[in-house]
């Protein structure tokens, strides 16, 4: 009897392997993840130049000026504190109304009323009104005031106090000792023409004060404005002549402004002057579209933004400051033959 042993398919271990093999695949790492572009924030050190460079302009500087000026008069007004000014008014008229007046009244009334603005002024009247009020009598003295209406028989008194209530009960004192000093007897008597004074705030006065403000404003603006216009054309005049001087160009040139409404003509005349031909440079690559508009303005000109010029001469767009950095460090690679004609300040 023969016994029959079944044979493994050849393939199977292959597939098994196979099977094997996909299984053990290692799987594939993630790509890495780019990092983020670094951000660059302005430092306070930069912050604080570039806040300065703006103050340095003078329109800048004529705005802070005038600000702080307008804002300066304005707390001395309001600093000066509240003032009242309480007016009263006394009529001279004949010692018995309603009767023929005295042959010598009028003359007494011409004769007597310029006396009230010295008794007004006393010391006696001046110290019962401080003592009834608690004014000190300097004070009261200084703020006191009398006011003669001519060919009328009509005196005003005026008192300027730090209340109201003060300076209404002073003035009231002040017009009822006058009337006890009985100046005009026999012939006519003083009286009082409001019981009530008129009292009115006087300080701080803010229409006024306003106008003092803005008026003091405008002047210290226009000023330091014009100020500083004339210290930077100078100041920048010395630095682009300090910075050629240090690259190396000891010939004179002349300095321009970009807001000269003459620019183009005299950059005319120097340019024929040179006799050969100019192009413009401007320093850096933001002044370059001012150099271009500034050539299109001269016929036969061209603005160049290579670093060596092709021109015998050239018309250098700087910027306007104390710093002149660029423009010596492009004055520098001139070549020697190369004339600069003039710097036009931007």
């Amino acid at each position: 009897m023969k016994t029959t042993t079944r044979k493994r398919p050849a393939n199977r271990p292959a597939v098994r392997k196979a099977t094997r093999t996909t299984t053990n695949k290692a799987t594939p790492a993630p790509a890495p993840v780019p990092d983020p572009a670094p951000t660059t924030t302005p430092t306070a050190a930069a912050t604080v130049h570039k806040v300065l460079s703006y103050a340095r302009r003078p329109a800048v500087a004529g705005l802070v000026a005038a600000v702080l000026v307008g804002l300066l008069v304005l707390l001395v007004t309001e600093l000066r504190g509240d003032r009242y000014q309480a007016r009263v008014g006394l009529l001279a008229e004949p010692a018995a109304p309603g009767t023929a007046a005295v042959p010598q009244y009028g003359e007494v009334v011409a004769l007597t009323l310029p006396a009230l603005v010295e008794l007004a002024r006393s010391p006696s009247v001046v110290g019962s009104a401080a003592a009834t009020t608690g004014l000190p009598p300097d004070e009261l003295s200084d703020g006191l005031s009398v006011e003669l209406v001519p060919a009328s028989g009509l005196a005003r008194l005026a008192v300027i106090g730090p209340s109201a209530e003060q300076s209404g009960a002073a003035a009231t004192a002040i017009a009822r000792a006058m009337i006890d000093a009985d100046l005009l007897a026999p012939a006519g008597a003083l009286r009082l023409l409001d019981e009530r004074p008129d009292i009115t705030q006087v300080a701080p006065d803010r229409p006024l004060g306003l106008g003092l403000a803005l008026a003091a404003a405008a002047v210290a603006g226009v000023a330091t404005g014009a100020l500083r216009h004339l210290r930077r054309g100078r100041a920048g005049e010395h630095a682009v002549h300090t910075a050629l001087a240090a690259a190396g160009v000891r010939r004179p040139v002349t300095t321009l402004s970009a807001t000269d409404p003459e620019l183009a003509g005299r950059l005319r005349t120097l340019c024929d002057a040179a006799a050969r031909p100019v192009r413009v440079v401007p320093v850096a690559p933001d002044l370059a579209a001012q150099a271009e508009a500034l050539a299109g303005q001269l016929p036969g000109m061209s603005a160049e933004t290579s670093a060596e010029p092709s021109a015998d001469a050239v018309v250098v767009v700087a910027r306007a400051g104390r710093r002149q950095d660029e423009l010596g460090a492009v004055a520098g690679v001139l070549p020697g033959a190369v004339v600069v004609v003039a710097v036009v300040l931007a």
